[in-house]
């Protein structure tokens, strides 16, 4: 396993990394495959969606926020809990086709680290299985 060091600035924040992942793939030498990533993260996750229009990842965001506010009634004391929620939502692992020795995403489509307890410096697992 690789991993990727990914710093956040803000507490809430997608940071594309489809390009830092695009590399990894490509020094692999692995044709053929699946990229497994895995955020080891508890308050982060990792998604994909659309990268064409940064506006996109803000939404997606800005929409998490609204539906799980930072401030509610949560049992967790450490005044987190909205960020464990919203990362169970997003989820903490995305798999991703490598063809030809490159990601295989649509068009439009990117990879995304999600922080939701920011601002940090987080880690990334990246597994690259030959098939």
């Amino acid at each position: 396993m690789q991993s990727l060091t990914v710093v956040t600035k803000e507490r809430v924040v997608a940071v594309d990394i489809t390009k830092e992942i695009e590399q990894v793939v490509r020094k692999s030498g692995i044709a053929d495959g699946l990229v497994f990533l895995h955020v080891p993260h508890t308050t982060a996750g990792v998604f994909v969606n659309e990268r064409d229009d940064p506006a996109v990842a803000v939404d997606i965001m800005a929409t998490l926020e609204r539906v799980i506010p930072r401030e509610g009634k949560y049992s967790h004391a450490e005044g987190n809990s909205d960020a464990h929620v919203k990362s169970v939502l997003v989820g903490s692992s995305a798999t991703v086709p490598v063809v030809g020795g490159w990601l295989s995403l649509g068009r439009w489509q990117g990879i995304f680290f999600a922080e939701f307890d920011g601002p940090r410096t987080r880690t990334l697992g990246i597994t690259i299985v030959k098939v």
